[in-house]
């Protein structure tokens, strides 16, 4: 197809997404409410705050951490550091906790304890160990850092579980070491968000982020808004990723192209009236994963939710 008639094509796709009356309200689980009252009521022996990501604890100093380099444009850094620095926030440390080693990962110690050395600590001056809280939204690398910590200053392995969903961890949990000299502390917390989302496309923007658990919002529902918003903003890489022929504005006909490229299929049981066959059908919801799951490992380029 020529090039002139698949941009006449992408001009008739949606302006506007359809989320059919969806409500954000059961998309905060119990635990997150838990944790979130066990976050507050160990702040009295916490000296700083380690921030990845907005949160609703500011009464400690805080260094705010923004994980997952490799997922960024490393362009815009200098930009976002003067946007932060324009409404406060001076303390800032790029990041990505999962490579062996991270050099600024070492900067994160010094910069906390020149921290703390200029705020009072109040109950807890007469302490020669520091603790440290992390905090952060579901699924941006909060156990990840302090695994990466410890690697670091202690070489030693990972404390904390962590995996490519949110809810990992529900609980705050015990003190774990993440530095020897000085003594450092830090406790992991479970992935909190603000208990009113502000409306159903921010939720869904957190969902498509993985902050959210998938199946909470539905998989399918995922994958529509994510093809609705590469669309919408010119980013077309999953047509070559996918061996499509252009771009698509139908989230069935590109799960199905998905499937059968992937081979990601499912045997079900049709009732007809001679007796019941077995067929084989394009399984959607893997493909629904997999096109989620690329977007997230920033397989179809980067991609700024705005």
């Amino acid at each position: 197809m020529k090039l002139h008639q698949v941009l006449r094509n992408v001009e008739k796709f949606r302006t506007v997404f359809d989320f059919g009356g969806r409500d954000v309200a059961h998309w905060f689980p119990g635990h997150m409410a838990k944790g979130l009252k066990q976050m507050r009521a160990s702040l009295k022996s916490v000296d700083c705050t380690l921030e990845i990501h907005d949160e609703t604890l500011d009464a400690k100093p805080h260094v705010l951490i923004l994980n997952k380099m490799d997922l960024a444009d490393l362009s815009s850094q200098q930009r976002i550091l003067k946007k932060l620095e324009k409404d406060g926030v001076r303390n800032v440390l790029f990041t990505d906790c999962l490579k062996q080693r991270d050099e600024n990962i070492k900067k994160l110690v010094p910069m906390v304890m020149d921290i703390i050395g200029n705020t009072p600590r109040f109950n807890r001056d007469e302490n020669t160990n520091y603790c440290l809280m992390v905090i952060g939204v579901p699924n941006v690398g909060k156990s990840s850092l302090i695994n990466s910590l410890r690697r670091t200053n202690l070489k030693k392995g990972r404390a904390s579980r962590v995996g490519g969903e949110p809810g990992i961890t529900k609980a705050v949990l015990t003190r774990i070491q993440v530095s020897e000299r000085p003594i450092i502390y830090l406790l992991d917390t479970p992935g909190v968000l603000p208990p009113k989302i502000e409306s159903v496309e921010t939720g869904m923007k957190l969902a498509l982020c993985g902050t959210i658990l998938d199946h909470l919002v539905g998989e399918d529902i995922i994958a529509d808004y994510l093809l609705y918003s590469l669309n919408r903003l010119g980013k077309f890489s999953y047509v070559e990723k996918y061996d499509l022929q252009e771009p698509s504005d139908d989230i069935q006909h590109v799960l199905k192209h998905i499937a059968v490229k992937l081979k990601k299929t499912q045997r079900v049981t049709a009732i007809t009236g001679v007796g019941n066959i077995t067929v084989t059908i394009p399984n959607y919801t893997a493909a629904a994963y997999d096109f989620i799951r690329a977007f997230r490992k920033g397989e179809l380029g980067q991609v700024m939710l705005d």
